[in-house]
């Protein structure tokens, strides 16, 4: 390993370390992330010594920015939305209509638990999560049971998608290498459920209180209820976009955003008081600040091949065991890289270790707030989730997945008989 490469994974460990000690240090995530990203790349520039290196440099970077975007867009699109159903209390009348005027804090959690799982199997991690936490947000919960819900949807929502092709995208990149099959793929519903409901168990201790909800009623226009039907479609058809098309998602969200805001032109929503195009200032730009630095070093890091010495932990380790610690890994590393990695090594395992694969490296990235798109998005919306705070739940995470992980692996064996 060069020089170079050590500082290189040194920014990286820097980086990881800033968002560790945030509360210690007072410098925001999306700051040191942002600079130990883009430095990275500039070092990768200074220290090409040919012009044909210079070009794969520039090359690579074009493609990891070509993803970054594609990802921004999609966030602000995704984000705006419920940006402009939570000030016109939209969810929060939904949360009246659908909820009974007094529930007890255990039942909620686990009716979230089930909500944030069940609904990622339909949309994207990224809108599931900002549905499930935009939800919790208005009941008034103290800041720590705040944290606890926030904690348990995260974990469901990479759950949920894991089953699905459309759910998440490494179980995508399993499937289009052939080395599962859908119907095998549903079968992981079953586990991941099962992980879903112990660690709403786990962290529904000490939750004896009772929620009374304001029954208040809150007056809802027509075009708001249009706007959020508009929503709700757009998640419908950018799914069915996709399978049937292969159209992006970016493409689909944008598309409905901008119907959005054509609907509220023409039927007199937007105006000087209220403009709707103000609803994008509404989101958090540290947040897309912070996924543009954490997805520049991830592609550094893909770019000078580390990923690649990971996947030598085949070499020294048994199979279950490796696809086990994989999906640890998964939870500071970008799985879509890491499985893109182990895949190109074309390493030899059967259905059932797919399959274990498949749950590890879409799950094991609840274990650390930073180890996820839904994390990261919950960091960004519940006031006072921290990486610190997040981590005081690690134990019941780890139980959870390694249940999870250990029913999965039964599951093979009841399958294929290995």
């Amino acid at each position: 390993m060069s020089g170079v490469e050590i500082l290189l994974i040194g920014l990286a460990i820097l980086a990881l370390l800033g968002v560790v000690f945030e509360e210690v240090t007072h410098i925001s995530k999306a700051k040191i992330t942002l600079f130990t990203g883009t430095l990275s790349w500039v070092i990768l520039y200074l220290t090409a010594m040919t012009d044909s290196a210079t070009e794969l440099v520039n090359h690579h970077l074009e493609e990891n920015i070509a993803e970054i975007a594609s990802l921004w867009l999609f966030l602000v699109a995704a984000m705006t939305f419920v940006a402009y159903l939570n000030k016109k209390r939209m969810i929060e009348s939904l949360i009246n209509r659908m909820l009974p005027s007094k529930i007890s804090e255990r039942r909620l959690l686990f009716m979230t638990g089930l909500f944030a799982f069940f609904f990622s199997s339909l949309a994207d991690n990224i809108t599931a999560t900002l549905v499930s936490v935009a939800m919790i947000l208005p009941l008034g919960l103290p800041k720590e049971k705040v944290i606890k819900f926030a904690v348990l949807a995260v974990f469901a929502v990479n759950s949920g998608g894991v089953a699905l092709i459309t759910g998440d995208v490494t179980t995508l990149m399993i499937f289009l290498e052939g080395k599962t099959e859908i119907q095998n793929l549903l079968w992981l519903s079953l586990p991941a459920l099962c992980s879903v409901i112990l660690l709403a168990a786990m962290l529904s201790f000490g939750m004896k209180g009772q929620i009374t909800l304001s029954r208040n009623r809150i007056p809802v226009n027509r075009v708001d209820m249009l706007i959020a039907a508009i929503f709700l479609t757009t998640i419908l058809l950018t799914i069915l976009g996709n399978i049937a098309f292969k159209i992006p998602p970016v493409l689909s969200f944008l598309c409905g955003l901008s119907v959005m805001f054509l609907v509220a032109h023409f039927l007199r929503k937007d105006n000087d008081e209220d403009p709707i195009l103000d609803y994008i200032r509404r989101i958090e730009f540290d947040t897309l600040l912070f996924f543009l630095g954490i997805l520049l070093l991830v592609g550094m890091l893909k770019q000078i091949h580390v990923l690649d010495v990971l996947i030598k932990i085949y070499d020294v380790m048994p199979l279950y065991a490796a696809n086990y610690v994989l999906g640890v890994m998964s939870s500071f590393i970008d799985n879509v890289p890491l499985t893109a990695a182990l895949l190109k090594a074309d390493i030899h395992m059967d259905p059932g270790a797919w399959l274990s694969l498949t749950y590890a490296v879409g799950v094991g990235g609840s274990l650390l707030v930073i180890g996820s798109a839904a994390g990261i998005v919950a960091m960004s919306k519940v006031p006072g989730l921290t990486f610190g705070r997040f981590a005081k739940f690690s134990l019941p995470l780890v139980i959870a997945y390694s249940f999870g992980y250990l029913l999965v692996h039964y599951l093979g064996q009841f399958l294929f008989g290995q």
